[in-house]
């Protein structure tokens, strides 16, 4: 497998930061393109998905698809993006392979949607020939998710995953380019106050929390 063609690593200090930085990415998405998203309880991953979400002018609500496995949430005519993709958001924790992957037939929103699976790693890399892997590193490293975490329906108002405590706490964004679609890193307009860390530096190692099974697919109404 070939290496990344590029690889950008930002510091954010706030789930407002990490909202924004993802904000500038799916602004630049476009239908087809496929992200793999992994980072441990309280890293940001679904903070980072609203962020996509409002960037892909997408229907709100976004929230972790744990339950349900996979969430499709569909482009909004009035919003900033009308006739943009919709947004596909999968959790793969409990799949062990590409065959279970495909099982789901992502293969048949591709084409109208950009992809976000949350722990996909060495499961959806077939799906296309370019992607985006993204990692977010706590500093001090994330606890195992209780089951009680993951509500099936969303609370009033955003849904963070950042820890209350820790809101201020360093988190790293670690975005790596692989195939044709991501031969260049995009240009990501307000993120330039960023501070960008070292490529290829030591992180912590992102590890998936004790989630329940998945269950079946849902749409955001």
């Amino acid at each position: 497998m070939s290496g990344p063609a590029w690889e950008r690593s930002l510091e954010v200090h706030t789930a407002a930061q990490t909202h924004s930085l993802a904000a500038a990415l799916g602004a630049v998405l476009e239908t087809g393109d496929l992200l793999v998203l992994t980072g441990e309880l309280g890293a940001g991953k679904t903070t980072f998905t609203q962020g996509l979400g409002e960037g892909l002018g997408v229907r709100a609500g976004i929230i972790s698809p744990t339950f349900v496995l996979v969430r499709i949430h569909p482009n909004l005519p009035e919003g900033p993006r009308p006739g943009g993709p919709d947004l596909v958001h999968v959790d793969a924790y409990r799949l062990e392979s590409a065959a279970e992957i495909d099982d789901i037939d992502l293969e048949n929103t591709m084409d109208s949607a950009v992809t976000v699976v949350e722990w996909g790693r060495g499961r959806v890399e077939h799906l296309s020939d370019s992607r985006l892997e993204v990692e977010l590193h706590r500093t001090r490293g994330g606890a195992a998710a209780p089951a009680e975490m993951h509500a099936e329906t969303p609370a009033a108002g955003p849904v963070l995953d950042f820890d209350t405590d820790d809101d201020d706490e360093l988190r790293t964004v670690v975005i790596r380019g692989f195939g044709p679609r991501w031969a260049e890193a995009p240009a990501l307009p307000g993120t330039a106050a960023l501070p960008e860390t070292t490529p290829g530096a030591e992180l912590p190692e992102a590890t998936p929390g004790a989630e329940p099974l998945p269950q079946t697919p849902e749409r955001n109404p």
